[in-house]
Order: structure tokens, then C-alpha cells, then sequence
């Protein structure tokens, strides 16, 4: 029967329908037989289901000649023997029958015995047909299209796939196959066996299947990748260990494009190559090496960041792997001119390995070795350059893809940012040389570079996946760098920064989260978000890193780490003050093109398609921009403080540097003008700072102490509000607090709610002794003085409190506190250590204090007072007028 199918041409006659059903019914009782050792009549009923499968795929793919999707939609409707057959093998459950026999042959592998391999094989060839059929029919009328040419296109149709149904971009029963043969290789070690021996057999339809299925499953289940590697499931994700050795289906993987190497170009086969009769090895490279990029690209993903996953950690295999892709990439002469498939493969593949490895060349034991097989910058750009021509058989009638999942340009793009990343500035210099900045942006426009053409909307003639466009983002952010002068050419230009702002508004977001391939869904999102914020916030990044030596803590407490990490700006140091002060006076006019393009706005929203847990890097540029009063301005009017965003941001259980940095910006629009308080107010966010003035985090209640010190800084606006919700009580228990900047922040709190008038003197005589101990303990000086000013302001505005400071030791201790200071402050030398201490801040609280009779008797009869009078002659003049006060108003009766 099988003979009959195999020469009976590629036409599926009636009859073969049932045909086809009588023989799954004897195939259902085949698979279930045990007594046929020789594995003869299971061998042979598997090639014929595979001989008809593969009549049914090559029937269909007749359907979409041409490419035109209504033709080919008129040739399938008037073949139907096709679709009944594919509709059968679905009800027959033919895709778990297959299955059953890979386990089998497995089995039968594991027990020494090689008679069942060919069934494996064959069972190889059903599951790959039966999958490429589905994937035909489905494809049959649709357009695929990579998320970003997607959004350029306006196709919004694509905005209605369901978050259910991600993963079914090739059809949902093509999905469900791989979506069996995924968990069953995953649960299986006897179908691992089999499908190794698949490919270890060299037989080029069984290799091709096999490579194919591999492949969809690594793209439907990420968990397939780290089983292609033999990690262990239970393996702790900072663990790095070494995978891909031998006897992993990745190591064999990397044999088979090692047997390719001798005829990368259709030569005539020699060697081991010839014995197993492989027609088509370019074929082999390029699914081959888009299995070991996919692989690489969901390590990542998933927080494996190492290339010893893939390439072992014996060096001398990381070597030869890494040279058997480099020398495909470079293998064809022309690839400059024309896109050869599977060099463009074999460069996704290098450079999602590359990925793998840090960012910093030192940290990374392969960057030294990797660095001479990248291509040089100039190839780089040539083949960005050159138009994607159709030349895919995987995706026949679309444009710019090498795989329904990856795209022309990719590994392009992927090696030039790692070029760029590793080689240092002068990398850096040479590809801003050759335009390498304005080449991207083109790109990410949908627009080859110097090339005038009529664009076909439902052509993609750039070929980028998200993953490429990552890779890109990144690309442009390393060429910052550069210095002023590129800052000035790529950033401070509207167009460019809508360019890129696009890529993340709600639209391309909503796209991306439904793209089933690498780079898409939850953590595509996260990824492509994280890396618009590294090029956004580098002028922020370069500025505060050289104008303050390290990660500023001044606009935002997390920000400066969170926006350092990843980014090119955190690597400049002092050497490269000249460049950044360039930055630095063009700031005003990149801060106008953010408000201009609606960066703010575009930010806030994009805190709607990020985890909880995925808010860090968004947050902390909102608390970056939210230092710049403009982009205040605009965030505020956007909605950042509304009660719904407020209390989703300082929910308790977010990461910890999201409430900081939350906390950050309250305190900043606080302190910057009193204009803001209302916003502050409507926020309705007291609740939840009285909370945080009792957290565990030591961080979390200093910020909190801050933030409520600024919000008393302009006037008494929050000073009803903060004593009905007593929030002044736990504030006066922080001056006791563990926590050494805690407690700073408590005084400078209690300083400002005691500063515009009395309303809270009552609530506030309770810290008159926490201040009057940190003001005579070894507190830091900052401490001190803010402890100083407060028991200054508790006398401000009235002497309801005159007693308490006098009784409960605040005079003495601050008379102390002078005596203490007072030799550093009667030498003409010691000028800067005068400015530092609290000794100014106390000798002003003294003069607030004889205001009263009561605090004046105290002082004239203290026997520190002679040393007050002899810091007349302070050679500072601020400690002198202080003094002079003090004297004039003992001197009153």
C-alpha cells in the first residue's frame, strides 16, 4: 500500500480517504503490538501513515502556489480529500498513536536493540507532516507578519487574538499536536532516546522532520530547551552548569552542522556527508541553527544567562561550536548582496548565544574568543542594507522571515550589538562612522536605508522579530556613547524619539504580548520595555554617573542602580567628564523633546503590561523624570498620582525598589513646589505611608520619614491630615528607630511639622526627649542638626513647649553640643569643619529659645554659657551673628 501511495503522484484521489481510514483503525492495534521483535510490521504500517501524511502536506502546499492567499484559498476549497484526511487523523487521534510509537522505539534503543529505530524515523516523518499540513491549511488566506511590521501596517485584526489562544499562531491543530509531542518528550526519557537516534541515524527526511518538530516544540514549550541541553528541571536558574555535552539532542545538533560543513553550498556530498545521501544541507544549517538560537533566546529569557548551558564548559567545544556557526555565517561570499537563509541562521545562532554571556567583556570568558568571529562592521552594515528577498520555504509567502518566528535580520543586528557592547569605544566610534545609528532607526521605521520604494504593506522587507528589535533598540543605545554629538543626532530629535517611543505604546505592546515566539508574551514585553528605558534615560544615566562619581541616590533611591544596570551610560566614568558636560547643556532640549513626543505619558502606561514584580525599570525612569519639573508637570496631568495608580504602586507586596522609588517621588514633587500638594492629597496615600513607618525594610520607613518631611516643607497643608490619622505618633517613634537614617529623617520630619504654626506642638511634645538624646549621642552630624532645628521649631511659633524643653534636658543638651564644637569653631583653619557640624543649627535654635524668658534664665545661668560668648570671636561669620543674638536677648529682662 505503501508502494501504491509512493508512486501514484502527488493527486489525493477520493479513494484515498478510505484507504486512509482503514489503515489508522489496523495502525491503532499495530502500535499495541508486542509480539513482532524484529519491529518489521511496525517499521512498515509507520512509513505508510508517514508516506500518506506527507501526499496530504504536498497536497496543500499545491493550494498556496503563487503566494496570492485567494487562489490558493480556491485550490484548497476544490481539494478536499486533504482536509478530510487531516480531519480524520485529528478525530483518530493519530498525532498520540505516533507518539506511542516513539516511546516504543525508545524503549526498545534503551534495551540495546536498534530493530524499531526506522520506525522512529518514519514516526518522525508522520508527525512533521501531520503538523506541516495543519500549519498549510491554516496558513491558507493569512498574512504572517513580525509584531513591529504588524503595528507599522495597521493591521489591528491581529489585536483580537485572545490571551487564550497565544501560541496558536500556525493554527490551533497544529498547535495541539506539538503541544502533545512537547509534553511527551518532556515526561518521556524513551521518546528523548528515540528522537536522538533520529538524528543520530543521518537520514535526511528523518533528520528534517526531526529538526522541524524539535524546533516547534522549543517555540510552543520553553521548557524543551533546557531538555535539548540536559539541564535538570530542578536546577536553581544562577546555577550555571555545563550542557549540550554528549548525549544531549543539542550536542548532536551541533554534529549534524558539523556533517553539513563540507557542502555548505549544494556541493557535490563527499565524506560522511555523501553516505547518508543529504541532498540538501543548507536546509539542515538553517532549521539546525534555529533550533540552537531558539534555545538560547528562552535561556535567556528564563534567567540562564551563561553560553556554557549550550557549549559546555569545556573549552575546547566551545571553540569548535562557536567556529562551525562563525564559519557559516561568513560562508558565502555574497551574503552581502543576497540573503542566504542559512548564513543568516547561523548568525542568529551565534549571536543568541553570544546574548548569553554579560555585558561586560572582563565578566565574560568568551568574549576574547568570540570577539575575531563576529563580522566586521562594515559586512554588518552592507547586509542591513541589502532587501529581504522570499527565499523561505517555511513561510513560502512571507517576506523577511527565516522562520515563522525569526527574522532575516536578526543575527545581523544581534552580532552588531554584541560587537558594539564588547569592543569597546572604538567599536563604538567605527559604526557611528558608518552611519550605523541613522542605518537602525530607518529600519525601525520599515524603510531600507537609502532606498526610495513603494512599500507593500503586506510584504515585511525589513525582517526584524521582537527579538531583532531588542537587539536594535540596544544597537542605537550603545551608539550614545559615542558622545555628544550622537546624543545630539539621535536623541535630541523628535522623529527619532517617537520612533522609538512607539515601540512601546499600548498597541505594539498589545501585539507583542500575543506573539507566540521568542521575544513575545509577559516577559517580551518586560524585555522590550526595559530596553526603550536604557536608551530613554542614558542622558539621565551619563549625567548623574560622571557629575557625581556613582549611582545618584538624590532623584531617586533606586533609580540610580535600576538604570545603571544594562545601560551604556553606567559605564562612563570621570575620564569622560568633556563628553558628558556636552550632554549635559543639550539636557533642556532633550527634556523639551520628551514633553513634545509624550514620553512621560507613554511610561506611565506601559505599568499596565508589566508583572508586579517587572515594575522596577519603568518606575524608576517615571522617578527620574519626576525630579525634572516639565516632565513633572506632564506625568501629574497624566494620572501618575491618581488613587487607583498610587495604591497599585505601593502595594505592599510590589518589589521592594518600586515602593522606593514611589516614595522617591512623592518626596521630590513634595519638595519641589507646594503647588504639587494637592495632586499629593488627592493621591490619598497617607494610609499607606502610616504603614510603611513600620515596615521591616529600614529603607522604606527613611524614605517614608523624608517624604512626609517634604510634604510639611511649603505649609501646613497635611497637618490636619497627619494628626487624624496619627501618623505623628510613629513619626516620633523613628527618632528611636534601629535605623540610623531612619532616624535622620524623623527629625527632619518632626522639624517641618512643627515649623508653619502649633497645631501640632501638642502631638509633638513627645519627641522633645528622643531629640534631646541624639542631640548628646554619636549620631552622624547631619542628625544632630536636624534634631537641633526641631527642637527650634518646637519654639517657633508659640511657648506652649518652653517647659518641656528646659525640663526634660533639650537646653542643656544643646548648650553641649556647642561647648563640644566650639574649639573647632575659634580656628581660623577649620572653616569646612564648621559648615559640617550642627554647631550652627543649634547655636540658631538657642537664639529661637530665648525668645522666652524662662529659656534666657536657663542659658544666663548654665555654666556653658562663657563658652557661648567666646565664640564671638569665631572667625566664621554666621556663628558670630548667631552668638551676638543669644547675647543681646540674654541681655533682656
Amino acid at each position: 500500500m505503501k508502494k501504491l501511495v509512493d508512486v501514484g503522484g502527488t493527486d489525493l484521489r477520493d479513494s484515498y480517504i478510505q484507504q486512509w481510514s482503514i489503515l489508522v483503525e489496523l495502525y491503532s492495534k499495530v502500535v499495541d503490538y508486542t509480539e513482532d521483535a524484529s519491529g518489521r510490521v511496525l517499521n512498515e504500517s509507520t512509513g505508510c501513515i508517514a508516506v500518506m501524511l506527507s501526499r496530504v502536506a504536498q497536497g496543500l502546499k499545491r493550494s498556496l502556489v503563487g503566494g496570492d492567499p485567494e487562489v490558493g484559498s480556491a485550490l484548497a476549497s476544490s481539494n478536499e480529500v486533504p482536509k478530510q484526511i487531516l480531519r480524520h487523523a485529528k478525530t483518530a487521534g493519530v498525532a498520540d498513536l505516533l507518539s506511542v510509537c516513539l516511546v516504543a522505539s525508545g524503549n526498545s534503543l534503551i534495551a540495546g536493540s536498534p530493530n524499531m529505530l526506522r520506525a522512529a524515523c518514519e514516526a518522525c516523518r508522520a508527525l512533521w507532516a501531520l503538523v506541516n499540513g495543519w500549519e498549510v491549511l491554516f496558513a491558507t488566506g493569512n498574512i504572517y507578519l513580525f509584531p513591529l511590521k504588524t503595528y507599522w501596517s495597521h493591521s489591528l485584526h491581529r489585536l483580537d487574538i485572545g490571551e487564550h489562544e497565544r501560541g496558536s499562531m500556525l493554527g490551533l491543530e497544529s498547535t495541539k499536536v506539538i503541544d502533545a509531542v512537547a509534553k511527551a518528550l518532556i515526561r518521556s526519557k524513551a521518546m528523548q532516546v528515540a528522537i536522538y537516534y533520529c538524528l543520530h541515524q543521518r537520514m535526511e527526511s528523518a533528520l528534517s522532520a526531526a529538526i522541524q518538530l524539535i524546533l516547534r516544540c522549543c517555540v510552543h514549550n520553553e521548557s524543551v530547551c533546557g531538555l535539548l541541553c540536559g539541564l535538570p528541571n530542578s536546577l536553581p536558574l544562577t546555577t550555571v552548569v555545563s550542557g549540550g555535552g554528549d548525549g544531549t539532542i543539542m550536542s548532536e545538533i551541533f554534529s549534524i552542522l558539523c556533517l553539513c560543513t563540507s557542502h555548505p553550498n549544494k556541493e557535490p556530498p563527499t565524506g560522511e556527508a555523501s553516505k547518508s545521501k543529504i541532498s540538501n544541507p543548507n536546509a539542515l544549517v538553517l532549521h539546525s541553527c534555529l533550533i540552537v538560537a531558539t534555545t538560547a533566546q528562552y535561556l535567556k529569557l528564563s534567567g540562564r544567562v551563561s553560553a556554557s548551558f549550550i557549549l559546555t564548559t569545556t573549552t575546547k567545544k566551545q571553540l569548535s561550536r562557536l567556529s562551525v556557526l562563525a564559519h557559516y555565517s561568513s560562508s558565502n561570499d555574497t551574503v552581502t548582496t543576497s540573503l542566504q537563509p542559512h548564513c543568516l541562521s547561523a548568525m542568529l545562532a551565534l549571536a543568541s548565544i553570544l546574548s548569553l554571556e554579560s555585558g561586560v567583556p572582563s565578566e565574560s570568558s568568551l568574549s576574547e574568543t568570540a570577539m575575531p568571529m563576529i563580522p566586521p562592521t562594515t559586512t554588518l552594515c552592507s547586509i542591513l542594507a541589502v532587501p529581504s528577498t522570499d527565499r523561505n520555504e517555511a513561510s513560502s509567502n512571507h517576506c523577511g522571515m527565516l522562520s515563522y518566528w525569526h527574522g532575516v535580520r536578526d543575527g545581523c543586528v544581534g552580532l552588531l550589538e554584541t560587537r558594539l557592547k564588547w569592543g569597546g569605544p572604538l567599536a563604538v566610534q567605527q559604526a557611528c562612522a558608518k552611519k550605523v545609528p541613522q542605518i537602525l532607526l530607518c529600519l525601525l521605521a520599515n524603510r531600507l536605508p537609502n532606498v526610495d520604494q513603494e512599500m507593500d504593506e503586506s510584504k515585511d522587507l525589513i525582517g526584524l522579530s521582537p527579538t531583532g528589535v531588542i537587539w536594535m533598540v540596544s544597537s542605537i543605545c550603545h551608539c550614545l556613547s559615542n558622545g555628544a554629538l550622537s546624543f545630539r543626532e539621535i536623541l535630541v530629535r523628535s522623529e527619532n524619539v517617537k520612533l522609538i517611543s512607539s515601540l512601546i505604546s499600548e498597541t505594539h505592546l498589545k501585539i507583542l504580548k500575543c506573539w507566540s515566539g521568542p521575544g513575545g508574551g509577559t516577559d517580551g514585553v518586560r524585555d522590550l520595555i526595559n530596553t526603550v528605558i536604557d536608551l530613554l534615560a542614558y542622558p539621565f544615566v551619563a549625567v548623574q554617573n560622571v557629575s557625581s562619581g556613582s549611582p545618584s541616590t538624590t532623584a531617586s533611591v533606586s533609580s540610580g542602580f535600576l538604570l545603571n544596570m544594562g545601560s551604556p551610560g553606567g559605564k562612563l566614568g570621570v575620564h569622560d567628564k568633556d563628553m558628558v558636560k556636552g550632554i549635559e547643556a543639550i539636557m533642556p532640549k532633550y527634556v523639551q523633546v520628551l514633553q513634545e513626543v509624550g514620553v512621560p505619558d507613554r511610561i506611565l502606561k506601559c505599568l499596565d503590561y508589566v508583572r508586579p514584580r517587572d515594575l522596577g525599570k519603568p518606575v524608576a525612569f517615571l522617578a527620574k523624570m519626576a525630579s525634572v519639573r516639565p516632565l513633572a508637570l506632564q506625568l501629574l496631568g497624566k494620572g501618575l498620582l491618581d488613587p487607583g495608580n498610587v495604591r497599585k504602586l505601593l502595594n505592599i507586596s510590589n518589589p521592594r525598589e518600586v515602593v522606593l522609588d514611589i516614595l522617591m517621588i512623592i518626596s521630590d514633587l513634595a519638595r519641589m513646589d507646594k503647588a504639587f500638594y494637592e495632586h499629593l492629597n488627592r493621591a490619598d496615600l497617607l494610609e499607606s505611608m502610616k504603614a510603611f513607618l513600620s515596615h521591616e525594610d529600614p529603607n522604606i520607613r527613611a524614605k517614608t520619614c523624608s517624604a512626609i518631611g517634604n510634604m510639611c516643607r511649603h505649609s501646613p497643608y497635611f497637618y490636619s491630615s497627619l494628626a487624624s490619622q496619627h501618623i505623628i505618633s510613629l513619626l516620633i517613634d523613628r527618632c528611636a528607630d534601629p535605623d540610623k537614617r531612619t532616624r535622620k529623617y524623623a527629625c527632619f520630619a518632626i522639624g517641618n511639622a512643627a515649623y508653619h504654626n502649633d497645631l501640632l506642638y501638642e502631638e509633638l511634645r513627645r519627641s522633645i526627649p528622643l531629640l534631646t538624646s541624639l542631640l548628646v549621642s554619636s549620631e552622624e552630624d547631619k542628625t544632630r542638626a536636624n534634631a537641633a532645628g526641631a527642637l527650634s521649631n518646637l519654639v517657633r511659633n508659640s511657648n506652649r513647649l518652653c517647659e518641656d524643653i528646659i525640663s526634660k534636658g533639650a537646653m542643656q543638651a544643646l548648650l553641649k553640643l556647642v561647648a563640644d564644637c566650639s574649639t573647632v569653631a575659634l580656628s581660623p583653619s577649620r572653616k569646612d569643619a564648621v559648615n559640617e557640624s550642627p554647631l550652627k543649627i543649634a547655636l540658631f535654635s538657642l537664639a529661637k529659645m530665648c525668645s522666652y524668658s524662662p529659656c534666657r534664665q536657663f542659658v544666663r545661668s548654665s555654666e556653658l554659657f562663657p563658652i557661648i560668648g567666646r565664640l564671638k570671636q569665631s572667625p566664621d561669620e554666621t556663628v558670630a551673628s548667631y552668638v551676638s543674638i543669644i547675647i543681646k536677648k540674654i541681655a533682656e529682662v
